[in-house]
């Protein structure tokens, strides 16, 4: 069996090369180092991929959500709610800014927004939700964007861990994660679904005055050279990035489906044991997924994360390291908790399962190369451990 890797990003360039080294070599011939034609090249693709109006390239994930909330001219003291249960870079960009973050707790089944806390939280100085599509599940879109409607509030996706999800409405629509708030942005992280061989982000929207504001932005604030219309940032994608993306973006599916596979073949394996939870997969708010199959688009699965519910899930942890798989605990530390963003107005009993969560959660391996030895050998090892 070959190595166990958390994400094998070696596997999935080995069978890509070819094209990876043509599309560098591009750039070396070139010179074209910063706003080469393959930043355009991708972003169009991109833009006709996601089939939104405007794809703006950045340096990194964090950058694009500092930029969309800059360019929808957020105020000191305005409230930006989002939840609890995730990386710090969300709540990060809101202090940076000297905005409010308030934090509010998720659902127990799929990680994302608890909409009754995100209704509680709403108060006149609020002006944005950041619903976050955690570990490649789209958040309750319908519900979000009625109540951001009824309130007259922005709505920022941060897509950096579902690109390539589709979200159903209500109504039978479908629409790419992303692209249905005002603005949506992304990461293109290496061990993303669709990451680079660097750092690398995105910001999404289908509002042209927006997307213009966001153009500026991303390059000290100029739209013609040495004239700076707006308070600026340099972030920007480079071509060498853009290169490796443009040639994995038309792969993305296929890795997607990759990971369904997997998450499938866990699924299976852990169905009998009464002491998991596996992940839930949601083609809408309200519709559970039977099962995952290459057509449930709803969930791309960044990570595949169970719940351990007998209290071992620090011994499996341990244990699968022992054993030679590689695991992760996403995430320990709760953000309301977190030493740079502890605030009295929180209370212990607003994060009833985000506080479970913390002691319960645990990722296995999930990537586009695992093969059928590998997936038993985890799924053996986890059932005989916790049984």
């Amino acid at each position: 069996m070959k190595k166990i890797q958390m994400v094998d990003l070696q596997g999935q360039y080995s069978k890509i090369k070819t094209d990876v080294h043509k599309a560098i070599d591009s750039v070396l011939e070139t010179s074209s180092y910063i706003n080469g034609p393959l930043v355009h090249e991708f972003q169009a693709d991109l833009e006709k991929y996601l089939q939104v109006k405007h794809v703006i390239p950045c340096a990194n994930g964090t950058d694009a959500l500092q930029i969309a909330m800059m360019a929808l001219g957020l105020e000191q003291g305005d409230e930006v709610i989002t939840v609890d249960f995730t990386f710090a870079a969300t709540v990060e960009v809101i202090a940076l800014l000297k905005l409010t973050p308030v934090l509010v707790d998720v659902e127990k089944d799929t990680f994302n927004i608890n909409i009754e806390a995100l209704k509680k939280s709403i108060t006149p100085k609020t002006k944005a939700i950041v619903p976050v599509h955690l570990f490649g599940q789209v958040a309750n879109m319908d519900a979000v964007m009625e109540i951001a409607k009824t309130h007259n509030l922005f709505v920022i996706e941060d897509n950096a861990q579902a690109i390539g999800a589709n979200y159903t409405f209500k109504d039978g629509r479908k629409q790419k994660a992303g692209t249905i708030g005002n603005v949506g942005t992304t990461s293109f992280f290496p061990s993303k679904n669709l990451g680079c061989y660097g750092d690398g982000g995105a910001i999404f929207t289908n509002d042209d005055d927006l997307a213009h504001t966001i153009r500026g932005i991303v390059n000290h604030g100029m739209y013609t050279r040495y004239y700076h219309d707006v308070v600026g940032v340099n972030s920007r994608l480079d071509s060498i990035q853009a290169g490796v993306l443009k040639t994995k973006l038309p792969h993305l599916d296929t890795y997607c489906n990759a990971r369904r596979n997997a998450a499938r073949f866990y699924n299976n394996a852990f169905a009998n044991n009464p002491h998991i939870i596996t992940p839930t997969a949601k083609s809408n708010a309200t519709n559970n997924c039977n099962e995952i199959c290459d057509v449930c688009d709803c969930h791309v699965f960044h990570q595949y994360t169970l719940q351990i519910t007998n209290g071992k899930r620090d011994e499996l942890h341990k244990h699968l390291l022992a054993n030679n798989i590689p695991n992760a605990i996403y995430y320990p530390v709760p953000l309301h908790t977190q030493k740079a963003y502890k605030d009295t107005r929180y209370n212990e009993s607003d994060f009833p399962v985000t506080n479970t969560l913390i002691k319960t959660v645990i990722s296995l391996p999930m990537h586009t190369e695992l093969d059928t030895e590998q997936l038993t050998y985890i799924t053996e090892t986890v059932n005989n451990f916790i049984n």
